[in-house]
């Protein structure tokens, strides 16, 4: 169902475009067996331009565009679920590894986790230098002053961010 807008989109698009043309050919082969006039043919053309063809033109190419945005969503939140999954297995990876398996960049891969920190859904800690992310339990980092990987003074960085001035560790806290 994940494309259903699009052809939702697609589907009301190609109903505009051939009530439009029947309806224009209906038209013309009436002004020319002179069942209609020119001014009739002009007035039908356009009431059928507003009830039918606009309408419907303009409710698929809306549904389109949404369907395409909500796709490019999707494959967001597929590499966010793929990262969550790799970091839980394993709990400790190497970001280069999660750069590869998910065909992505570091900094995508950064912008994901942080993501996933802001919605709650990773605590753990990643050390940049080394490039190095941890999957560790909320409960063991929680009232943690030391830095996991190299015992320095941790330092609040942000909401749900502890951050080593040491080591540059950045450890996330789930709320």
């Amino acid at each position: 169902m994940r494309a259903s807008g699009r052809v939702v989109g697609l589907i009301l698009l190609g109903a505009a475009v051939a009530i439009g043309l029947i309806g224009s050919i209906w038209l013309i082969t009436n002004v020319q067996s002179d069942d209609l006039e020119t001014t009739g043919a002009i007035f039908g053309a356009a009431l059928l331009a507003i009830v039918f063809v606009l309408p419907l033109g303009g409710a698929g190419i809306f549904l389109l565009i949404k369907g395409r945005q909500e796709a490019a969503e999707l494959v967001d939140v597929d590499r966010q679920r793929k990262l969550l999954g790799v970091i839980g297995t394993r709990g400790q990876v190497s970001i280069s590894d999660v750069v590869l398996e998910l065909n992505s960049t570091r900094d995508q891969v950064q912008n994901d986790l942080h993501a996933l920190v802001s919605r709650g859904l990773f605590s753990g800690y990643v050390d940049w230098g080394k490039g190095i992310l941890y999957s560790v339990e909320a409960s063991q980092l929680q009232g943690r002053t030391t830095c996991p990987n190299c015992g320095g003074q941790l330092e609040l960085g942000g909401k749900g961010l502890v951050k080593c001035p040491y080591c540059g560790s950045e450890i996330f806290l789930a709320a």
